[in-house]
């Protein structure tokens, strides 16, 4: 399917990004890919917290305690953990990290600083970034590594299809989903870093921002986070379907090709 049949049929007030680079010594010239539908940035908190996680662990003295917080912030996208992270470093020093490392500036957000979901960001940037830490890892980074590591470990629910989308089971996912009470939509979105060998990597964006007016449903969805329940499945049902779609023609756009 292309770009144009996934984004053509979005409800008015809906977002779509992809993003998708290619690139590494030893394989064919880079490549990136980027489409964009609607808002040009999104806050998609839960795409950066491998980035927070990498970038974090040179300033925490006790490496188990790192270690505590980020693996749950990265393999279940513990929002506690990554907060924990994120003031105990600083927003301006976290973010000035990522963009020493992997050339993607990002500013604070507004407001109340400790509110690290508030940071927006475009799907390019996002793939900007995971590319700089995919090709970390391979060049012997072992923090990096931990994170991708991490990454593969993400499962059931919580991946969204994606891996299986994408028909690598060694790829890394990060998923993301939210709709905040001050929003009218629902955010699901997600990164995949897949495996090529060497230094050479292909990564994945997809993020969505989806209608989600109906007043019933939405205090559904409110009290079912408040009581800490699942909702991934709503947003399955409402985004699931484009995040996967997105994603695989990001990956087809690029002509990636497995590792042999």
């Amino acid at each position: 399917m292309s770009f144009d049949e996934l984004l053509r049929d979005l409800q008015e007030g809906a977002s779509a990004q992809a993003a998708g680079i290619r690139r590494g010594y030893g394989g064919p010239p880079a490549r990136v890919v980027s489409v964009r539908s609607g808002l040009a940035r999104l806050r998609c908190a839960s795409l950066l917290k491998p980035l927070y996680a990498w970038v974090t662990a040179a300033h925490f003295p006790d490496p188990e305690r790192w270690r505590r917080h980020a693996e749950p912030a990265v393999v279940v996208s513990s929002n506690s953990d990554t907060l924990n992270l994120w003031l105990a470093v600083g927003p301006r020093v976290i973010l000035d990290d990522i963009y020493q490392r992997t050339g993607v500036g990002w500013a604070p957000p507004n407001g109340d600083p400790s509110r690290f979901g508030s940071v927006e960001v475009a799907a390019d940037e996002v793939a900007t970034a995971y590319a700089a830490l995919a090709q970390a890892a391979a060049a012997g980074d072992p923090v990096a590594g931990t994170i991708l590591g991490w990454m593969r470990e993400v499962t059931g629910e919580q991946q969204f299809g994606a891996r299986e989308a994408l028909r690598s089971s060694e790829a890394g996912i990060k998923c993301g989903w939210y709709g905040a009470p001050d929003e009218a939509v629902l955010r699901t979105h997600a990164v995949a870093v897949l495996p090529r060998g060497g230094t050479r990597v292909t990564v994945v964006v997809g993020m969505t921002a989806q209608p989600y007016t109906d007043p019933r449903e939405r205090e559904i969805y409110r009290a079912r986070v408040t009581e800490g329940l699942s909702v991934e499945g709503e947003h399955e049902k409402v985004a699931g379907g484009l995040l996967r779609g997105l994603m695989l023609t990001t990956l087809t756009e690029l002509g990636h090709r497995r590792a042999s």
